[in-house]
């Protein structure tokens, strides 16, 4: 094993990590958790269009590989003319993909809250949309906590096909230091420790916050 490699190669991999996959994996996730929330409120809406619209977009997201979304958007909407740069594209395909999948999350989330919360906020004047925010929505987001973190978790692994679109990011990086040096093995192993280094620390941040969260529970 060429140990020098592997030290000079760690830096720039790591750097690669700090400066595109991290961002890439936060703008993501923070926009799609923004839609996985319009979509699940329409699908509990009870407004038939809306609802069918939300089922129709998740149902589409969860059913064609992330792969061809990133595809479509970089590749497919200069078709109709709609040209956007890798990383625009990037964010855009997976806050798409995020959406979709968080949107069962947060919905199935809000459906466990028992509807007697629902019935005591009408008894004390609030408005439907009252008691969404003020009371199920809050009980909703320590319930959705753990599957969304592990969303988020699965999200950076998958920052990594955004490489395929020129978006220079931690695997992007690896794969430039591996093309002249023909140590494919060992620089993607490289990547593969930095992404669990990653990995770890979000895990722990879960941990953490499901911790705090706990403290609430009733």
């Amino acid at each position: 094993m060429d140990w020098q490699l592997v030290l000079d190669s760690i830096g720039p991999i790591a750097l690669g990590g700090l400066t595109g996959t991290i961002p890439l994996t936060l703008a993501s996730f923070s926009l799609g958790l923004v839609i996985a929330i319009g979509m699940a409120l329409a699908r509990i809406s009870g407004i038939a269009w809306l609802s069918g619209l939300a089922r129709a977009y998740i149902s589409i997201i969860r059913g064609t590989p992330m792969l061809v979304q990133l595809f479509v958007i970089f590749y497919g909407m200069p078709q109709i003319g709609i040209t956007l740069d890798p990383w625009p594209s990037a964010i855009i395909a997976l806050s798409l993909n995020v959406g979709g999948y968080a949107a069962e999350i947060i919905r199935a989330a809000i459906l466990s809250i028992p509807r007697g919360q629902w019935e005591a906020a009408a008894m004390i004047g609030m408005s439907r949309g009252q008691a969404l925010g003020r009371i199920v929505l809050p009980q909703a987001a320590r319930v959705s906590v753990p599957p969304l973190s592990n969303t988020l978790i699965s999200l950076v692994k998958d920052t990594s096909l955004a490489s395929l679109i020129l978006v220079t990011e931690l695997f992007r990086v690896a794969q430039r230091i591996a093309a002249p040096s023909g140590e494919f093995i060992l620089i993607y192993s490289v990547a593969a420790g930095v992404y669990w280094v990653i990995c770890l620390a979000l895990a722990g941040g879960q941990d953490r916050l499901e911790r705090r969260l706990d403290r609430y529970a009733v």
